[in-house]
């Protein structure tokens, strides 16, 4: 077709501070909202706003985080980011408060960390650590070949040029610390802004004051009031004409050849197994270490441990401080993330190449060497009272979790929140978490999974020290009784007053993912549900008859049974 033209960029004008609030049906917590106009992608100026919302707001030394969540614990998280457009852009801060607490306090201890930067700037040590951080994600980004498509399409649409890739880097790499405070006063000091305070119903009172009412409306809900329409009828419509004859199907080609990368395996002598794949396509390295257990080696009165546990592992350790270990990974431009699930409890990280002997020193003295810092568990634990309360106001949450009890039984710790309850979190002790660490943390029970620019056997030489210091124990993992089927169909039903949708789900115990016929009926689900556009569950439930945006199915077995599982909401 003809070539668009180029449109005028459409920087937004906000003449003066606009204050907002809602009343939220749904809401648990009151959430702050603040937002000031910037720039298009890949304006010169959007570099240096990347990386003053990412030293505001992301980690311990940030200043919002210094102000808000260890001064005036009002919340648990502060998010901040640039939004870039091809027309526009905007500074997105977010602040969701603990229960009950006035929004006017967020803004605030807001304006307080905005005068503690513009007080000490940032400097250089830590400009270095947020840049190797987005030199990391921006290789990242560009590790799969959907990655690579992606970004050079990108490029090509919005910059002009698909070979901007240098360009688009080396620009982040040259941000100084004038440019992010140039940018912070160009931008955000005392500058108007939009806000918006959305507070649980009957808690005007929590809102930014001198906001006024938003403009939200709320469809009404009612039984049989939809139009009646014959999904059976015909469309009649004019096509768009074809170049070739789509009634005609076309000769199949050669069956696609996958050619799977070469994996190396291996085992340390204290027990912990290896498996790795050699890519030198991007100069990363990323490792997974996956140690079996998670929420299974709960006790079932006590739900939250091991997922607290998790979190710990990486608020200091022995010679670090939380921040003093922080800092250590970003410096590297690394991540290091644990997490504990229903099975296991796993470790992600992700660093450049070059720095990867340094990350493994740290993530070793991470797992052997943890901190059990009181003040930071106290931190977790309200963190995660805070999850528990919002999962409570999320129609999907409430689904899911009412699905997993349905299938395994109350009495199958299968069938629990690996968050646990309010009740089960408020009773957890650090005394806990390190007697869960002590059992249950053992290589015999663990594997580690690596891709990257480095070969086995330097991998392998580096691992000497955690097969050695990681002393071997013995863990038993529960035998789980296998989850019995229904003898018959089952509707079950969880009101949400007032919900505009309807959240499904629907499925049975199905199978392993050790069971032979496991990856058959994988297969076989691609075109039932799992498929996307080309399943017939989205065909015929969405495209044909309107009735929902997104459904899918699927097997989610692990070494023990898992469910088949149809999911919508309509």
């Amino acid at each position: 077709g003809e070539a668009l033209p180029e449109l005028p960029k459409q920087r937004a004008i906000v003449k003066q501070t606009i204050k907002v609030y809602h009343e939220d049906n749904f809401a648990r917590l009151p959430e702050l909202t603040m937002v000031w106009p910037t720039v298009e992608e890949y304006h010169p100026d959007s570099y240096a706003l990347q990386v003053l919302a990412q030293y505001l707001s992301e980690g311990k030394k940030a200043p919002l985080y210094n102000v808000l969540v260890e001064d005036k614990k009002l919340t648990s998280n502060v998010s901040m980011f640039n939004i870039t457009a091809e027309l526009a852009g905007q500074m997105h801060l977010s602040v969701r408060a603990f229960a009950g607490k006035d929004l006017d306090l967020a803004a605030a201890a807001v304006n307080d960390a905005f005068a503690k930067f513009e007080k000490e700037g940032i400097s250089e040590k830590d400009l270095s650590r947020i840049k190797a951080g987005l030199e990391t994600g921006f290789y990242s980004s560009l590790s799969s070949v959907l990655g690579k498509g992606s970004q050079l399409a990108q490029y090509n649409i919005f910059a002009g040029d698909p070979g901007f890739i240098d360009k688009d880097i080396n620009s982040t790499l040259a941000v100084t610390t004038a440019d992010v405070k140039r940018v912070y006063d160009k931008y955000i000091k005392n500058k108007n802004y939009v806000a918006t305070s959305f507070v649980p119903k009957g808690q005007v009172a929590l809102a930014l004051e001198g906001s006024s009412k938003a403009d939200v409306v709320e469809e009404a809900i009612v039984q049989g009031a939809e139009e009646t329409i014959d999904a059976s009828a015909n469309a009649t419509y004019t096509p768009t004409p074809s170049s070739f004859e789509r009634s005609k199907e076309p000769d199949y080609g050669k069956t696609p050849e996958i050619k799977a990368p070469a994996v190396w395996t291996g085992q340390l002598s204290n027990g912990l197994k290896l498996y790795g794949i050699e890519n030198n396509e991007v100069p990363l390295v990323q490792f997974e270490l996956v140690i079996d257990g998670g929420m299974l080696l709960e006790n079932i009165n006590k739900i939250g441990v091991a997922n607290l546990m998790a979190k710990m592992m990486t608020q200091g350790t022995k010679n670090k401080t939380p921040e003093q270990l922080e800092d250590a990974i970003e410096q590297l431009g690394a991540s290091i993330i644990f997490s504990s699930s229903a099975e296991d409890v796993r470790v992600r990280v992700n660093t450049l190449a070059r720095n990867y002997t340094a990350t493994l020193a740290l993530l070793q003295e991470m797992l052997l060497e943890p901190r059990w810092d009181t003040k930071e568990f106290d931190l977790l634990k309200q963190n995660a009272i805070s999850q528990i309360r919002q999962q409570e106001a999320n129609p999907g949450a409430i689904a899911q979790n009412n699905y997993s009890q349905l299938l395994y039984g109350k009495d199958n710790i299968r069938s629990k929140n690996t968050l646990g309850t309010l009740e089960s979190v408020n009773a957890i002790t650090l005394d806990d978490l390190k007697a869960y660490y002590s059992k249950n943390i053992s290589p015999t029970v663990a594997r580690m999974h690596i891709v990257g620019s480095l070969n086995k056997a330097t991998i392998t030489s580096s691992l000497a020290s955690l097969a050695t210091n990681w002393k071997s124990k013995q863990v038993q993992l529960p035998a789980l009784n296998k989850p019995q089927a229904p003898t018959k169909s089952q509707v079950y039903f969880y009101d949400v007053p007032d919900a505009k949708q309807s959240v499904i789900r629907f499925g049975y115990p199905a199978l392993a993912a050790t069971d032979k016929d496991y990856y058959p009926v994988t297969v076989m689900n691609y075109i039932l549900g799992g498929g996307g556009f080309a399943s017939q569950l989205t065909q015929q439930l969405r495209e044909g008859k309107g009735y929902t945006y997104g459904i899918n199915s699927g097997f989610s077995g692990t070494n023990n049974v898992g469910p088949f599982t149809v999911a919508s909401n309509v």
